[in-house]
């Protein structure tokens, strides 16, 4: 057997270990884990999460749980990564052999897979409403009914729908077809920038906007009688979703490092980044609402927000028809660069299975699963109205499902903190906290201290957290949305 190979956990053929790869550079490494986090849940999620409860007092209470629950569960999740340099499945079969914990890395790769491909068809929505924007379909005066109608009539397209859900998983594939430093880190380079860039630059222009200022007092002034448990819960939940934790890309990623690497440094960097986009999203959104008087409601998070409300936000910008179009298509246009960043990740995931397991060269790796992903998100492309039995395909608590809903409840929400919770424990108690420690002090020696804290919320803190969002998903869907 060659240098560069070596006998694949399970499977019959050997790992390419030259296809694997390595971060070229912490910042790209940074740049790419931070841009799997940054998605289109965090720029339109966490201001409606906001807005339904409590602004401000959200804010600070998303703020302790991002400290106490997101940085340590993703450390975790970089430190199996790295210890291993295997994909998920891999991870957990090398760090706990002979035992059925590799289950839980199976679990993030099918997880992966499925919210990619749902997740590839909302994020061509953002690239079909970038080509609406600019030809100009709000137009200035236009009643919020046509607006809904607008995005009925898009959604239910079926050719259209599908069309763009394969135009946006092929930019993802023809990233990381190019490998991890010259696709996934070379684009991290320049579509990050780009997305703090625009954010900067939106931010700028919705608080400046006649009327902004009561958005703006909600979203930093905080009203302390808000917070109760409701708040604290879905605080909790858009903590753990923000931060792409339980899907394995932070295992897959963390992979790539050199034992060198401060694992706890990169950690502050992904989460803060992570953190200050949510934030600059909740700068955007809820001033720009308050221009136009809209109060959001619950019922009009995700896609009511962003496809059905805010366009008429931008039909109130200042300098038309100029200005509207290109505030609103520099949004879509926003939101699409979020969703590549976020879809390079969960393909990497399960693109990497197939590398260390099954032995297959990456571009063979990469054109099966984004091929894999496209056939499976086709009903979710035709269930948002193209095709009624899609459409309305289950009913839970008075509510009407179709195929994509039915998809993020079971593996969007389910299975990922099911992932996260199983995470915790693998690596708190099974595997070991000191083992744990001492591949984090590799790269960080002076890991001490900080270490006992770390290992403290980890073994205890972070599955009682998780664990009460799993039950509230059980017992009170609605909690968390």
């Amino acid at each position: 057997m060659s240098r560069n190979q070596s006998q694949p956990i399970f499977g019959s053929k050997p790992i390419n270990t030259n296809q694997r790869g390595q971060w070229g550079s912490k910042l790209g490494f940074i740049l790419a884990a931070a841009g799997s986090a940054i998605g289109l849940g965090n720029i339109w999620r966490f201001p409606i999460e906001a807005a339904n409860n409590g602004g401000a007092a959200f804010l600070l209470v998303y703020l302790v749980c991002f400290i106490l629950i997101g940085l340590p569960v993703m450390l975790a999740e970089l430190c199996i990564g790295r210890f291993s340099q295997k994909n998920p499945i891999g991870a957990f079969r090398q760090a706990l052999p002979r035992s059925f914990w590799w289950l839980v890395g199976a679990l993030s790769v099918l997880t992966g897979l499925v919210i990619l491909s749902y997740y590839s068809v909302v994020a061509g929505w953002t690239l079909g409403y970038v080509v609406k924007s600019i030809a100009h379909t709000f137009q200035s005066g236009i009643p919020p009914d046509q607006i809904r109608s607008v995005f009925g009539e898009f959604t239910g397209d079926w050719l259209t729908q599908i069309g763009l859900h394969l135009v946006f998983m092929l930019l993802c594939v023809l990233v990381v077809v190019g490998g991890v430093r010259s696709g996934i880190e070379r684009w991290s380079k320049i579509l990050m920038p780009t997305l703090f860039l625009m954010l900067l630059m939106l931010m700028l222009r919705s608080i400046t906007l006649p009327g902004s200022s009561e958005g703006l007092r909600f979203y930093l002034y905080p009203d302390f009688s808000k917070i109760d448990l409701r708040t604290i819960v879905a605080a909790l939940g858009q903590t753990f979703f923000s931060m792409s934790l339980g899907m394995g890309a932070m295992i897959t990623y963390g992979s790539y490092l050199s034992k060198r690497d401060n694992l706890v440094s990169s950690t502050v960097w992904i989460g803060s980044m992570d953190t200050a986009i949510a934030f600059l999203s909740g700068l955007i959104i809820l001033p720009a609402l308050a221009v136009i008087g809209h109060t959001p409601g619950v019922e009009e998070g995700g896609a009511g927000l962003i496809f059905q409300v805010l366009p008429k936000v931008f039909t109130e910008m200042p300098w038309q028809p100029i200005g509207g179009i290109v505030f609103a298509a520099a949004f879509f246009f926003l939101l699409l660069v979020a969703g590549v960043t976020s879809g390079v990740s969960l393909l990497e995931v399960v693109t990497s299975y197939l590398i260390d397991e099954r032995g297959w060269s990456r571009k063979k790796s990469v054109w099966t699963v984004g091929g894999t992903g496209f056939l499976i998100g086709i009903p979710s492309a035709l269930g948002c109205g193209a095709v009624g039995w899609f459409s309305a395909l289950i009913e839970i608590d008075g509510a009407i499902l179709n195929f994509m809903d039915l998809m993020h409840t079971i593996f969007g929400r389910l299975s990922l903190t099911i992932g996260a919770l199983l995470t915790c424990l693998s690596i708190g108690w099974i595997w070991g906290i000191g083992k744990a420690k001492e591949e984090i002090m590799h790269g960080y020696p002076g890991f001490g201290t900080l270490g006992k804290i770390w290992s403290f919320l980890l073994r205890f803190l972070c599955p009682l957290a998780i664990t009460v969002i799993l039950i509230f998903l059980l017992v009170d869907p609605s909690a968390i949305r």
